[in-house]
């Protein structure tokens, strides 16, 4: 896969999953979804001093345009092309077309939610549910070697303890776990609250220049994607930090799931201790039963 970047009026940011036989077209349909420019007036730059793409045959590879790993595409809108000369030129078929807005990508409800639904952002669209034992290891190396940013007053217990507990497949990830991986990534992660429609923005203040973004519930994390209607063309899962157009879309989103509904208060939700068959209400009750028990396995009634 290549690792381009875009550069238009509206900031840099990566493109996503194209490789040296990705066709031109698939390129451009890349750079209309980032920039707002159609096709047939996109005027492309590369290398330096600056040359111009030849973009006449959609179908020429990307590896056959000479465009390599690394590059920076400088985007340009010809204005020169007037709306007559665009009505003449045969339109771009809309099995093409983005999708208007976000959508949000189900992932299993398996206590790992959080895990494969970074990991499927991050990765420009990889949906691995196997990839959470990974990210949890990953998660405990790091906090292990710094024991003095990471202390009990932090995490809520020791060092040691975390650790261990991040490990098991049965604990829920959150905001400590969000913050971690955002650093890990070098990645702006920007979580959606549909109960308060609010966006908590992890690394927000570090200069990221690239944003991904999650859906919480109140329990569950599902990942938000940017959908083609040509189902050969990836969705697009890395966003531009600069790039509010799609906080707005995912607050539109939130939103609308709270009109209907589709939350969980965490405070009044019933659950279940799976190990002593315990009835618990909200996450404070599962706080403490989990303290004066042990009991980490919990299931929502």
């Amino acid at each position: 896969m290549l690792r381009l970047r875009c550069k238009s009026r509206q900031g840099t940011a990566p493109l996503q999953g194209l490789s040296v036989a990705s066709p031109l077209r698939e390129l451009q349909e890349h750079i209309r979804a980032l920039t707002g420019v159609p096709a047939e007036r996109q005027r492309i730059l590369l290398g330096f001093p600056p040359r111009s793409l030849e973009l006449s045959d959609g179908e020429a590879s990307l590896g056959g345009l000479r465009i390599q790993s690394g590059d920076t595409l400088i985007v340009e809108e010809d204005t020169s092309k007037t709306k007559t000369d665009m009505a003449s030129k045969p339109k771009i078929q809309e099995s093409r077309d983005v999708l208007p807005g976000l959508s949000r990508k189900v992932v299993p409800a398996d206590n790992s939610c959080l895990f494969t639904s970074v990991y499927y952002v991050v990765e420009g669209g990889v949906y691995d549910p196997a990839c959470a034992p990974e990210m949890r290891n990953l998660i405990a190396q790091i906090v292990a070697s710094d024991p003095e940013s990471y202390c009990e007053a932090v995490l809520g217990k020791s060092n040691e303890e975390y650790c261990d507990w991040i490990r098991r497949d049965d604990t829920w990830g959150g905001a400590i776990e969000v913050s971690i991986l955002c650093k890990f990534y070098q990645c702006e992660i920007c979580v959606v609250d549909t109960q308060t429609v609010r966006i908590d923005r992890f690394g927000e203040d570090v200069g990221y220049t690239k944003r991904v973004l999650l859906i919480y519930d109140g329990i569950h994390y599902d990942p938000l994607q940017r959908t083609f209607l040509d189902p050969d063309v990836p969705p697009l899962t890395i966003f531009s930090s600069s790039d509010d157009i799609v906080l707005a879309q995912a607050l539109e989103l939130a939103d609308e799931a709270r009109s209907k509904r589709q939350f969980t208060d965490v405070n009044r939700f019933t659950l279940r201790c799976m190990v002593c068959q315990q009835g618990l209400t909200g996450q404070g009750g599962a706080r403490e039963h989990a303290k004066e028990t042990g009991h980490t396995n919990f299931g929502e009634v």
